[in-house]
């Protein structure tokens, strides 16, 4: 069974940092891609970025230039660092982990999720 979970979340001032981990059950290194997704109340939960096996990044270019994403295969984390934060970052951040599991000539997507942790940026 796959857990991930979350970690570094609270109440920061706009212009501050935070950073956010999400420690895996298992070797990520099997995952295809890991990423961050976040849901403010009463709106979809949205990629906020993302990280493949090889290091590829991917970011929402609401974050871009501010946030970094990293993953520690050697620890089973994913980081998420957050600098200049804004009032629109406040909400709840998920951790996601994913691929394709190729099996008996089938392609079948997976993905775990983790329960989330809130990020508030108030003054």
């Amino acid at each position: 069974q796959v857990q991930l979970v979350e970690s570094g979340g609270g109440l920061v001032q706009p212009g501050g940092s935070l950073r956010l981990s999400c420690a895996a059950s298992v070797t990520i290194f099997r995952f295809d891609d890991m990423g961050w997704f976040r849901q403010a109340p009463g709106k979809q939960r949205d990629l906020v970025a993302n990280i493949t096996r090889g290091g590829s990044t991917d970011y929402a270019d609401s974050v871009k230039g501010r946030f970094t994403i990293s993953r520690d295969n050697t620890k089973n984390m994913l980081i998420l660092q957050m600098d200049s934060l804004k009032p629109e970052d406040t909400a709840v951040y998920y951790c996601h982990a994913g691929g394709i599991l190729v099996s008996g000539g089938k392609n079948t997507r997976y993905d775990f999720w983790g329960r989330g942790t809130q990020v508030t940026v108030s003054s």
